[in-house]
């Protein structure tokens, strides 16, 4: 059974606080959008899906405590705000600005009341909830499908080794996840070897979040340092049939750059060099046409003490003791430090995009994403 980050019923919403697994599971109770942005900027909740899901839905819960006004106008503008004040909680994945794209667009197509208009939008919010679930389940066989078929090894039926870098699992999601999804679902048919994942630094996503899915689903798997990956691909390349980098995205722009969690430009080189696929899994509502290259994509900063300093559960004689956390210098705090939380691979280094609609691969070097978001049914913005 997948671990699930999001639980919600109309009024009510409670995201698992990130930060404090894998030694501890607590569910924060998210009231309001004020609680979903501070949920989101200190990353007790992320993943591109989740942040979206988390954000619309916290404002379903507020707008039932609320007072809305008497008209739908006014109801309008309450929400537009809210939903404004939302986007600038980590604004470079893209599946928030679409998220309240698209809420926005629907109370406006409301013809009634300031009620009406609310329950639009939480109909709407509670959508993309369960949207995002069927979307992973079908990037998951999407992309099983592919690797298999792609797969290089001597024997058809030989189960490939991959490597993935930060969580893209249920914790990034609503559930099943993206890139973790390819590989549960690579695990569910028996075509899975081995799994690699990152640490991720400097916040070590793989190591806290994806390591303990990996664990908990009971998928071989190893973990590595981030600085370890080329050598895994010389030395382990041939003895696990190491086939694939697979990873998520914050953002695929036109062109398909992807922007992504810090750290997957380098495994993208990396991959190229050794001979081995690169896949990205993107739903289509990671997929921005708006903005042409990866050049555009606006990429967060975050605050030099993730670098520099870590916080986690003290261990004593080997046994981890939840009760007593310590904040640890790593460096020397009078050093000047950059800390950007993603970067952007450029498309001719990606083998393959895959999403809920299908794969979608190079056709003379480029990709052509307008045709999946044809698929999708929605807007050519999107």
């Amino acid at each position: 059974m997948s671990l699930q980050a999001i639980r919600y019923s109309r009024g009510s919403l409670a995201v698992l606080d990130q930060l404090r697994l894998p030694h501890e599971h607590h569910y924060d109770a998210i009231l309001n959008s004020n609680d979903a942005f501070d949920s989101i900027r200190s990353m007790r909740v992320r993943g591109a899906p989740a942040i979206a899901i988390v954000a619309v839905l916290a404002l379903a819960v507020e707008l039932g405590q609320a007072s809305i006004g008497s008209t739908a106008v006014e109801a309008i503008n309450l929400i537009d705000n809210r939903l404004d004040y939302l986007f600038e909680s980590r604004p470079t994945a893209v599946d928030l600005g679409n998220a309240i794209a698209l809420l926005k667009k629907t109370i406006r197509t409301v013809d009634g009341s300031a009620a009406a208009v609310v329950n639009a939008y939480v109909e709407e919010a509670e959508a993309i909830l369960h949207r995002d679930l069927r979307s992973n389940l079908a990037i998951g066989g999407h992309g099983a499908d592919w690797l298999v078929s792609a797969a290089t090894h001597t024997a058809a039926s030989a189960p490939i080794s991959v490597l993935t870098h930060c969580n893209t699992g249920s914790l990034a999601t609503s559930g099943h996840g993206t890139a973790l999804g390819i590989i549960r679902s690579l695990h569910e048919r028996g075509a899975l070897k081995h799994a690699f994942c990152t640490e991720t630094r400097p916040y070590n996503q793989g190591s806290r979040l994806t390591a303990f899915e990996l664990v908990y689903e009971k998928i071989p798997s190893t973990l590595i340092t981030d600085s370890m990956a080329a050598a895994l691909f010389q030395l382990k390349k041939d003895s696990y049939n190491l086939t694939a980098v697979i990873v998520g995205a914050d953002r695929v722009v036109r062109n398909g750059d992807t922007a992504n969690k810090i750290g997957t430009y380098q495994l993208a080189v990396l991959a190229r060099h050794h001979g081995i696929k690169f896949v990205v899994a993107a739903p289509t509502t990671s997929i921005d046409l708006r903005t042409p290259t990866g050049t555009q994509i606006k990429i967060e900063e975050r605050k030099q003490e993730e670098l520099t300093q870590i916080l986690g559960p003290v261990v004593q004689n080997g046994i981890v003791d939840t009760s007593k956390t310590a904040r640890v210098a790593t460096a020397d705090q009078r050093i000047a430090v950059w800390n950007p939380a993603f970067d952007v691979t450029p498309h001719d280094l990606i083998d393959v995009i895959v999403t809920e609609k299908g794969v979608v691969e190079k056709i003379d070097g480029n990709f052509d994403l307008s045709e999946v978001i044809k698929r999708q049914g929605g807007p050519e913005s999107t």
